[in-house]
């Protein structure tokens, strides 16, 4: 069994020779391949190099090609401010306060600011890996596209002032993901993350969730599905307990679930639905990899029997994590 027969049977509740290892290895990949975050976001062939790196040192079963959570703002016509060695800060919203989405157009993934680099990722990962192991892309959800458009602030402010903007914004940001994880999966992805973090209930109301969010995302990962995806994964931080069960009624077959939910609250709430988590992501950067193991081994104990999970963080782990802590994780699945 190959790493991306693993992990598709595991999204089926199907028998696995060992869980899946999908630690969600991003800028670490670049760290560890020696690189500048500033070069890995700027060239495709450099991260599908350091992601293949990386799944080769952590005996991984994946890897990603997800750049920041700017790509989508830049495409538009954001300003990005970059570092060598942190993610790029958005300086500039696309939209002002008072200013109506209808005047945006979608851009062209294949063309517009870095999209045409997550693509070239994908295209050169899924040549070197072909389907030995998964290749996942990744688009930023509806809400947290809306937030880049007009800034977390304003887009808060839009959901009481003027619900029917917030709505087309969001329409929009649907479009848009829709649009770049068609081309993801044309390029090569196996399968395109929706990563909604401005949907957590830590930003949100799960009430806003449920009437204005689930909607939107049942579309974006339907309309992933009609366009080749293995598999369709939601992945939101943070405290979604309020939300979880939506995940299933809106199509998501991976549910990525965080530190703040046990293992048995989340398959409580998705009983039927593979989960992917949930260690702290924080922990990589100071904890000892003894304690990283074996809550590891915990995991993957509690879903004994039940099948349905990858050994994943909560969130990304962070670029600077300690190498062996991230080891420790793969440790844990020895015998398993």
């Amino acid at each position: 069994m190959n790493s991306l027969e693993r992990i598709l049977r595991a999204t089926r509740l199907e028998p696995v020779d060992r869980t899946p290892l999908v630690p969600q290895l991003f800028g670490h990949a670049a760290v560890s391949a020696g690189l500048s975050l500033r070069d890995y976001l700027h060239d495709g062939e450099a991260l599908a190099h350091a992601q293949i790196c990386a799944r080769e040192r952590y005996r991984t079963d994946a890897v990603f090609a997800f750049l920041d959570f700017g790509v989508e703002a830049e495409a538009l016509g954001a300003p990005l401010s970059f570092r060598d060695d942190r993610y790029p800060d958005v300086v500039g919203s696309v939209l002002g306060a008072d200013d109506d989405p209808a005047r945006l157009r979608l851009p062209e993934p294949a063309s517009a600011g870095r999209m045409p680099v997550c693509l070239r990722a994908l295209r050169t990962m899924r040549g070197r890996l072909g389907d030995s192991a998964l290749v996942a892309g990744a688009v930023a959800g509806p809400m947290t596209a809306c937030a880049q458009l007009y800034g977390i602030e304003n887009a808060l402010y839009l959901a009481i002032d003027d619900p029917p903007r917030l709505a087309a914004a969001l329409d929009f940001s649907t479009r848009l993901a829709i649009r770049y994880g068609l081309a993801q999966l044309d390029a090569g992805a196996h399968a395109v993350i929706v990563f909604d973090p401005a949907a957590s209930p830590a930003v949100v109301p799960p009430g806003f969730f449920r009437e204005f969010l689930a909607p939107r995302l049942e579309r974006v990962l339907a309309a992933l599905r009609d366009g080749g995806a293995a598999f369709t994964w939601l992945n939101i931080a943070g405290p979604t307990a309020g939300i979880l069960d939506c995940y299933a009624r809106i199509g998501a077959d991976v549910a990525t679930f965080d530190y703040y939910l046990s293992a048995a609250e989340a398959c409580r709430l998705l009983p039927r639905t593979c989960l992917a988590g949930n260690l702290k992501s924080l922990d990589f950067l100071d904890a000892a990899p003894d304690r990283i193991e074996r809550q590891a081994r915990a995991l993957v104990a509690a879903f004994e029997g039940r099948g349905g999970f990858l050994l994943s963080s909560g969130c990304e782990i962070p670029p600077e994590a300690a190498a062996g802590n991230i080891a420790a994780m793969a440790a844990a699945l020895s015998g398993d």
